[in-house]
Protein backbone atom coordinates (compact mmCIF):
# COMPACT_ATOMS: atom_id res chain seq x y z
CA UNK A 1 0.00 0.00 0.00
CA UNK A 2 2.73 2.28 0.90
CA UNK A 3 4.56 1.98 -2.39
CA UNK A 4 1.01 3.19 -4.52
CA UNK A 5 1.01 6.07 -2.13
CA UNK A 6 4.26 7.28 -2.85
CA UNK A 7 3.92 6.54 -6.64
CA UNK A 8 0.42 9.35 -6.09
CA UNK A 9 2.58 11.96 -4.67
CA UNK A 10 5.32 12.11 -6.99
CA UNK A 11 5.03 14.01 -10.96
CA UNK A 12 4.00 11.65 -14.59
CA UNK A 13 8.15 11.63 -15.51
CA UNK A 14 8.91 9.83 -12.60
CA UNK A 15 5.85 7.09 -12.11
CA UNK A 16 6.75 6.34 -16.15
CA UNK A 17 10.23 5.96 -15.58
CA UNK A 18 9.78 3.52 -12.44
CA UNK A 19 6.96 1.44 -14.36
CA UNK A 20 9.49 1.41 -17.53
CA UNK A 21 12.35 0.10 -14.80
CA UNK A 22 9.78 -2.44 -13.47
CA UNK A 23 9.08 -3.46 -17.29
CA UNK A 24 12.33 -3.78 -18.61
CA UNK A 25 14.45 -5.29 -15.78
CA UNK A 26 11.88 -7.59 -14.39
CA UNK A 27 15.05 -8.16 -11.60
CA UNK A 28 14.30 -4.89 -10.24
CA UNK A 29 10.81 -6.40 -8.92
CA UNK A 30 12.60 -8.58 -6.58
CA UNK A 31 15.05 -6.55 -4.80
CA UNK A 32 13.59 -3.27 -3.86
CA UNK A 33 16.78 -1.38 -3.73
CA UNK A 34 16.75 -0.54 -7.19
CA UNK A 35 13.13 1.10 -7.31
CA UNK A 36 14.23 3.63 -4.70
CA UNK A 37 14.97 7.12 -5.59
CA UNK A 38 17.02 8.38 -2.44
CA UNK A 39 16.52 11.98 -1.38
CA UNK A 40 19.65 13.70 -3.05
CA UNK A 41 18.39 12.30 -6.21
CA UNK A 42 14.81 13.78 -5.62
CA UNK A 43 15.90 17.05 -4.31
CA UNK A 44 18.34 17.20 -7.24
CA UNK A 45 15.57 16.12 -9.96
CA UNK A 46 12.83 18.51 -7.88
CA UNK A 47 15.35 21.41 -8.39
CA UNK A 48 15.80 21.41 -11.92
CA UNK A 49 12.00 21.06 -12.66
CA UNK A 50 11.50 24.29 -10.81
CA UNK A 51 14.54 25.91 -12.05
CA UNK A 52 12.66 24.76 -15.66
CA UNK A 53 9.77 25.62 -15.03
CA UNK A 54 10.66 29.17 -13.22
CA UNK A 55 13.33 30.00 -15.91
CA UNK A 56 16.36 30.47 -13.60
CA UNK A 57 19.40 31.57 -15.10
CA UNK A 58 21.54 29.77 -17.01
CA UNK A 59 24.41 29.78 -14.18
CA UNK A 60 21.98 28.59 -12.02
CA UNK A 61 21.07 25.79 -13.87
CA UNK A 62 24.67 24.96 -15.02
CA UNK A 63 25.40 24.67 -10.88
CA UNK A 64 22.37 22.18 -10.76
CA UNK A 65 23.98 20.10 -13.69
CA UNK A 66 27.27 20.14 -12.04
CA UNK A 67 25.34 18.69 -9.08
CA UNK A 68 23.96 16.05 -10.84
CA UNK A 69 27.36 15.22 -12.50
CA UNK A 70 28.77 14.56 -9.44
CA UNK A 71 25.80 12.45 -8.00
CA UNK A 72 25.51 10.34 -11.24
CA UNK A 73 29.69 9.17 -10.43
CA UNK A 74 28.37 7.89 -7.31
CA UNK A 75 25.87 5.98 -8.62
CA UNK A 76 27.81 4.44 -11.33
CA UNK A 77 28.73 1.23 -9.34
CA UNK A 78 25.14 1.61 -7.02
CA UNK A 79 22.62 -1.40 -7.59
CA UNK A 80 19.88 1.93 -7.12
CA UNK A 81 18.80 1.94 -10.69
CA UNK A 82 15.94 4.59 -10.42
CA UNK A 83 17.96 6.94 -8.35
CA UNK A 84 20.90 6.70 -11.31
CA UNK A 85 17.78 6.74 -14.05
CA UNK A 86 16.06 9.81 -12.42
CA UNK A 87 19.74 11.69 -12.53
CA UNK A 88 20.13 10.74 -16.19
CA UNK A 89 16.52 12.51 -16.89
CA UNK A 90 16.93 15.35 -14.56
CA UNK A 91 20.67 15.57 -16.71
CA UNK A 92 18.25 15.44 -20.02
CA UNK A 93 15.66 17.62 -18.96
CA UNK A 94 18.83 20.00 -18.54
CA UNK A 95 20.60 19.85 -21.12
CA UNK A 96 17.26 19.97 -23.33
CA UNK A 97 16.00 23.30 -21.93
CA UNK A 98 18.59 25.04 -24.20
CA UNK A 99 16.27 23.90 -26.97
CA UNK A 100 12.75 24.48 -25.38
CA UNK A 101 12.03 21.21 -25.68
CA UNK A 102 12.17 18.99 -22.98
CA UNK A 103 12.84 15.28 -22.52
CA UNK A 104 9.76 13.72 -21.69
CA UNK A 105 8.85 9.76 -21.19
CA UNK A 106 5.55 10.00 -22.70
Amino acid sequence: MWQILSLLLLDDDITSLTALTLLVDPSCRKDSDNIRINQMTLSLYLMTQCQLKLRHSVSSLAQTLHYIRVAKTEYTTSKETLSLLTLKLADCNANCSNRHTPYIFK
